[in-house]
């Protein structure tokens, strides 16, 4: 079992930032292919950002893609969001989710592929 805890939510106006932490404990960390989901209001989870268990090779949503940007520091069992330039469209419940890899170089992208989630964290951009 992985257990994941996200925290660093909250209101921001448009155009600021936030970083986003996601803190796991139970397995070895770097054993595990990361990513970040986010659910509006009314609407299905999104894939927002994935990356692999070695922090070098990551993927993005179209509409994050140079606003947002993934990493790990395996070290501290966490992965980060950070997340610029942020507009009203990114307000949302952000999860992360873990998945165990076979290999350093995979990443995920779809909901369905990842084993463990966190309870999510709040994020609200005013415009």
């Amino acid at each position: 079992q992985v257990q994941l805890v996200e925290s660093g939510g909250g209101l921001v106006q448009a155009g600021g930032s936030l970083r986003l932490s996601c803190a796991a404990s139970g397995r070895t960390f770097s054993n595990y292919a990361m990513g970040w989901f986010r659910q509006a209001p009314g609407k299905e989870r999104d894939f927002v950002a994935a990356i692999d268990r070695s922090g070098d090779s990551t993927d993005y949503i179209d509409s994050v893609q140079g606003r947002f940007s993934i990493s790990r520091h395996n070290a501290k069992n966490t992965v980060y969001l950070q997340m610029n330039s942020l507009k009203p469209e990114d307000t949302a419940v952000y999860y992360c989710a873990a998945r165990g890899a076979a290999r350093y170089t995979y990443y995920y992208t779809g909901m369905s592929e990842y084993d463990y989630w966190g309870q999510g964290t709040q994020v609200t951009v005013s415009s």
